[in-house]
């Protein structure tokens, strides 16, 4: 831990009267309180997963690809 913080959590356990292990856990409930859990676009992935799948059953071209990586960003 950086001595600075160090310091600061040493001084607000002090002028608070509690450990530095419960000012520690507080900042951490305070931290999590605040976070979200990402969440997830199901129609998104399956749409996804559809376009994928008509990519896969395309017959193969003579002479490459018939198309650019550039299409896959616009899906």
């Amino acid at each position: 831990m950086e001595p600075r913080k160090e310091h600061l959590i040493k001084a607000i356990a002090q002028q608070a009267g509690i450990s530095e292990a419960e000012i520690i856990r507080q900042a951490i409930d305070l931290h999590l309180g605040e976070i979200t859990a990402p969440q997830t676009n199901l129609e998104m992935w399956e749409t996804e997963r559809e376009f994928i799948d008509q990519i896969k059953t395309r017959p193969a071209q003579l002479g490459g690809r018939d198309w650019q990586r550039k299409d896959l960003y616009e899906q």
